[in-house]
C-alpha cells in the first residue's frame, strides 16, 4: 500500500508537471513555424519545416533588443538594490535596539497591505517632479523599495543564533562585519529567494514602465511587446508574437535555475520544525 502511494503521487507529479511545461514547449515550438501554418499545425506536438524566420522578423520590425537591455538594466539593478536594502533593513530590525523600532516595523508591515495601483498616481506625480520621467531613475527607483524584503530578511535573521554574533564581536568584528561576514552569507536562501521574486516582478511589470517612459529608446520588454502586438491592422503575425514571449520568458527561466538551490533550501527550511 505504501509503495502504491508512492506511485500515485509520482504519477500526479507527472501529470502536473507535463500540464504546465506542455504550454511552453508549444509556445517554443510554434515560434519557429510559419504563420501561415501555425493554426494547421497547432494541434502537433512536433511541427515542420521549422524557421527562424519569426526571429529574425521581429528583430527587424522592432527595436527588441533595446527593449531587452532596458528590461535587463532595470530588473537587474532593481533586484541587487531591494537585496541590498531588505537584508540590511531586515539586520537591523532583528539586531538593533533603536527607538520607536516595533513601530516603524508595523508601518513598513502595513504598506504591504496598500495595492500597488494606489502609488502610481503619488509616484508619478513625485518622479516628474524630479524630472526624471523617461529615465532609468523613474522605472528603478520605486523597486528598491520593499515591505516584502524586509519582513522576509527579519525573520530569518532572527532564526540565526546570538552566539555567532557575540563570538565575532569578541574577536573585534564590528556590525558591518557581522552582517556581511556572518549574518548575509548565511541568509543566502532567502537572498535567492528574494532575488527571483523581485526580479521576475520587475521584469514583468507593464503599468509603471508604461506610465513613466515616452520614447521608444526608454521602453522595456512588455510595454514593447504590447505596442507591437497593437500596431497588427489585418492580419495578427502570431509567430512573430510567440518569438517575442520566448525572448521575454527566458531571462526568467534562467533567473530560476541559477537559484533554484537555494530557492528549493528555503522552502525545505522554512517546512522543517525544530
Amino acid at each position: 500500500m505504501k509503495k502504491l502511494r508512492i506511485v500515485l503521487g509520482y504519477l500526479t507529479l507527472i501529470i502536473i508537471a507535463i500540464s504546465m511545461l506542455y504550454p511552453f514547449f508549444a509556445m517554443i515550438n510554434l515560434s519557429f513555424v510559419q504563420n501561415s501554418e501555425i493554426f494547421s499545425q497547432a494541434d502537433k506536438i512536433f511541427h515542420s519545416p521549422l524557421t527562424i524566420e519569426n526571429y529574425v522578423n521581429v528583430f527587424e520590425e522592432i527595436p527588441l533588443s533595446t527593449y531587452f537591455m532596458n528590461s535587463l538594466i532595470v530588473a537587474s539593478i532593481t533586484t541587487l538594490g531591494q537585496v541590498v536594502i531588505s537584508a540590511m533593513a531586515g539586520y537591523a530590525f532583528a539586531r538593533l535596539n533603536f527607538k520607536y523600532r516595533d513601530t516603524l516595523f508595523l508601518i513598513i508591515l502595513i504598506t504591504m497591505l496598500i495595492p500597488p495601483q494606489v502609488n502610481i498616481i503619488p509616484l508619478f506625480f513625485l518622479m516628474r517632479e524630479l524630472h526624471l520621467i523617461d529615465t532609468y531613475q523613474a522605472l528603478i527607483l520605486p523597486g528598491l523599495f520593499g515591505g516584502l524584503g524586509v519582513f522576509m530578511m527579519r525573520q530569518y535573521f532572527l532564526t540565526l543564533p546570538k552566539d555567532l554574533e557575540e563570538s565575532a564581536r569578541i574577536d573585534g568584528c564590528n556590525l558591518f562585519e557581522m552582517f556581511f561576514k556572518i549574518a548575509l552569507p548565511l541568509a543566502l536562501p532567502v537572498v535567492a529567494t528574494l532575488a527571483i521574486f523581485t526580479f521576475v516582478s520587475t521584469w514583468n511589470s507593464f503599468m509603471w514602465p508604461l506610465i513613466v517612459t515616452n520614447s521608444e529608446g526608454m521602453r522595456t520588454l512588455p510595454v514593447g511587446l504590447a505596442i507591437f502586438k497593437g500596431s497588427f491592422r489585418e492580419v495578427t503575425l502570431w509567430g512573430e508574437l510567440l518569438a517575442c514571449s520566448v525572448i521575454c520568458t527566458l531571462p526568467v527561466v534562467g533567473v530560476f535555475l541559477v537559484g533554484k538551490k537555494y530557492f528549493i533550501n528555503d522552502i525545505l527550511q522554512g517546512g522543517v520544525k525544530e
